[in-house]
């Protein structure tokens, strides 16, 4: 399998850490979104929404994160919950994390880190910063008294919404602030196979620099 992506992307990073956990054997294709590589004629050709990542896997191509999750899943019988309830419920999260935690974090993010200062819209950064707090308090809250956030062992859920909380640019969320999620985190961590992103894949901020 290969895998379009690059470091510094936390949705590359929810399909990368998926494959690397499940054991299943892929290698990265570095995209190089900071030169405009993903919306190139050659990159649009696979993948149409101009986007990372994108897995392919002989005649099958996949792009979306939470898609290629529930591929893996499929494929090796790993993270897809054990019932059809605990499926919909780990879709339920992975939908939420799309929609309220990666969108909103991932975007702030950018913001802060990789525009030029001089060109950081700060009422959007502090807006934005604003809505994160309770996104993080609903994820908090989630893990009160729980290992992961569906049934009793990791899933897409959590691999999901783990997704940009690892990464050490600044963008408003602090650890310490979140207990519960800074233990949920160790415990992604301690899973055989876990890589930091910038481990993970090609492409970090110090490569740019």
């Amino acid at each position: 399998m290969k895998l379009y992506c690059f470091g510094e992307s936390g949705n590359s990073y929810k399909a990368a850490l998926t494959l690397e956990l499940a054991g299943v054997g892929w290698e990265p294709v570095f995209v190089d979104f900071f030169k405009g590589e993903a919306r190139s004629p050659e990159y649009l050709a696979i993948n149409p929404m101009g986007e990372v990542p994108l897995l392919v896997n002989g005649d099958i191509t996949l792009s979306q994160s939470g898609a290629i999750q529930d591929y893996i899943a499929e494929l090796t019988g790993r993270f897809g919950g054990k019932t059809s309830d605990e499926r919909r419920e780990i879709l339920r999260w992975v939908f939420w994390d799309n929609h309220k935690l990666s969108s909103q974090a991932g975007m702030t993010r950018f913001l802060m880190n990789f525009l030029p200062e001089d060109k950081r819209p700060a009422e959007v950064i502090a807006f934005m910063q604003g809505r994160l707090k309770g996104v993080y308090a609903t994820l908090n809250t989630a893990l009160e008294g729980r290992d992961w956030l569906v049934g009793d062992e990791i899933t897409n859920a959590d691999i999901s919404c783990c997704g940009y909380l690892y990464y050490p640019e600044p963008f408003g969320f602090e650890r310490k602030d979140y207990p519960n999620i800074d233990a949920w985190l160790d415990r992604i961590a301690d899973q055989p196979g876990w890589k930091h992103p910038y481990d993970l894949m090609p492409g970090s901020p110090a490569d740019r620099a």
